[in-house]
């Protein structure tokens, strides 16, 4: 079977060469004989005579990152360029005769994979429930801040940072993005800020240290409050940072501005109402709120979705939607547009930098955590950047407001003189 599977093997690989418009990788198969350019960025690895068909069958990107992270096959080199090239290949949906031509051809090959679905991460509870949602995001964040610390950068941000030049460093770029998201909030001494999901507090030590508000982070994680309050302190901004291990549904005092950044993608689409609605609860009169999140691009996904790679191994029950639906809840929920700026490209930089600092630390990060989450961070972080390269995602900050409070025209207030 071994000689049959290698000739079935390299047929598929040529056939899809062939329909894709992207550069294909180099291919070493089981053997160590190797197909395509040699000039290739990457290398698709094949570990047995199966793995093609772990890879394709059935087709969908949840299949390809198993049996990348089940070691069915490896990617050697540059993983973006690879992934652009599986992202070409749904050129094949329009090609009916050649992709069942594909799938006859797969079928031949062996089905021993190292691809295991019973291993996949399940949570117990009614979907977005207080209880279901503490235990997927303590999934997702408490794999370690010793892991996150090897591909973040000092301000140990987890979302989108805000470059003004590709060329410069991501910590550069995260730090105006903190200080873009104080600038917006218009915050000054005295004011109460709150950050939902706040992550390893870098939005409330930068605004307390920066501009003396007295800032309390909500998190459900247990690491990432302790990492914070250890932050503060060491900043000597301890009195003005407080942290409260909880769900923003069960905070109940109010606070002069509030962000929300990268965390309303774990709302879900039926929640959202409620998440508008408990947060203009929250926001004092004349108050302003920075809601910073991913939105998809895909008017035409349904209420009935399909469990995708990042939804099953890195955010379970995390839904993303159009960027006019999100506007809509929040206008509903009782707030006024204020301003909304597209990052899409800036998060694309910003993931080409954490992939870079962890494949740099693939060791240590490895010992860290293991090896299957080093390869489902790889691969769930350079699928990101390919998908807001192409356009198939975005991301947006959404200045939102008490329709009540006085107009400020312009934007120039939102840049630092000395940014440069």
């Amino acid at each position: 079977m071994g000689s049959d599977a290698l000739a079935i093997t390299r047929g598929v690989y040529e056939k899809l060469a062939s329909v894709s418009p992207v550069s294909p990788p180099r291919l070493r198969a089981w053997d160590g004989s190797t197909y395509g350019p040699v000039d290739a960025p990457a290398t698709l690895v094949l570990n047995h005579p199966g793995s093609l068909r772990a890879m394709l069958v059935p087709p969908s990107d949840l299949t390809a990152g198993e049996a990348y992270i089940f070691d069915d096959i490896d990617i050697e080199g540059d993983v973006f360029s690879l992934l652009r090239w599986g992202e070409s290949l749904q050129a094949l949906r329009g090609k009916r005769l050649t992709a069942a031509w594909v799938a006859r051809q797969l079928k031949k090959l062996p089905t021993d994979f190292r691809r295991n679905a019973a291993a996949r991460p399940t949570f117990r509870g009614r979907l977005h429930s207080l209880g279901r949602d503490r235990e997927t995001v303590s999934y997702h964040y408490d794999t370690g801040n010793e892991f996150y610390e090897l591909f973040l950068g000092e301000t140990m941000a987890y979302s989108a940072a805000y470059f003004l030049d590709p060329a410069e460093s991501l910590d550069a770029a995260q730090r105006r993005k903190l200080d873009v998201v104080c600038r917006k909030l218009e915050l000054s001494t005295g004011m109460r800020l709150l950050d939902i999901g706040c992550g390893w507090g870098s939005l409330v030590v930068h605004a307390a240290a920066n501009y003396g508000v007295e800032a309390t982070g909500v998190t459900v994680s247990g690491e990432q409050a302790e990492y914070t309050r250890r932050r503060a302190k060491e900043l000597g901004v301890e009195d003005r940072v407080q942290v409260i291990e909880a769900d923003y549904r069960e905070v109940n005092y109010q606070f002069d501005a509030i962000s929300s950044i990268g965390m309303f993608e774990h709302v879900g689409r039926n929640k959202l109402p409620e998440y508008f609605t408990q947060v203009r609860k929250l926001m004092a009169p004349g108050g302003q709120f920075l809601n910073h999140g991913i939105v998809t691009r895909n008017r035409h996904q349904g209420r009935r979705r399909r469990p995708t790679f990042v939804s099953t191994y890195v955010f379970p029950d995390g839904e993303l939607e159009p960027v006019d639906v999100v506007i809509g809840e929040a206008e509903g929920g009782g707030f006024e547009t204020r301003d909304v700026e597209a990052l899409r490209m800036s998060y694309m930089l910003t993931l080409h930098r954490w992939v870079a600092n962890l494949e740099a630390n693939d060791e240590v990060a490895v010992g860290a955590a293991s090896e299957r989450a080093y390869r489902i961070w790889r691969i769930y972080m350079a699928g990101s950047a390919v998908a807001f390269e192409s356009g198939g995602i975005g991301v947006y900050q959404m200045l939102l407001s008490d329709p009540d409070r006085p107009w400020r025209h312009g934007r120039s207030r939102l840049l630092a003189r000395d940014d440069r």
